[in-house]
C-alpha cells in the first residue's frame, strides 16, 4: 500500500504473470480474465485508501492496469497437439 505506484505495478505484473504462466491452459482464459479484473479492483481500492481525494480513479487505474498487468492468453496447446509425437521408425 505504501510503495510507489511503479513498484506496485511491477510486483503485481510479476505476480499476475506467474499465475497466468501456470494456469494458462486451454478453456481457462475466462477465469484468468476474472482473476485479472479482481486484482485490478483490489488495486483500485487500495490506491483509493491512500488519499482522501476521490478523483477520476477509474480512468487512471485502467491505464495503470494496461501498463503493468499482462492480459491472459493460452500459453499451452491442447493435449492432443502437445502429446502428438511422431517417430521416424
Amino acid at each position: 500500500m505504501h510503495w510507489p505506484i511503479p513498484n506496485q505495478g511491477k510486483w503485481l505484473g510479476q505476480t499476475v504473470g506467474g499465475q497466468f504462466a501456470y494456469f494458462a491452459v486451454p478453456t481457462n482464459v475466462r477465469p484468468l480474465t476474472a482473476f485479472r479484473y479482481r486484482v485490478i479492483d483490489l488495486w483500485r481500492r487500495t490506491l483509493q485508501r491512500r488519499s482522501q481525494k476521490d478523483g477520476a480513479m477509474s480512468e487512471r487505474i485502467a491505464q495503470l492496469a494496461n501498463d503493468y498487468l499482462p492480459k491472459p492468453c493460452n500459453l499451452y496447446p491442447w493435449p492432443r497437439a502437445r502429446f502428438a509425437v511422431k517417430h521416424s521408425r
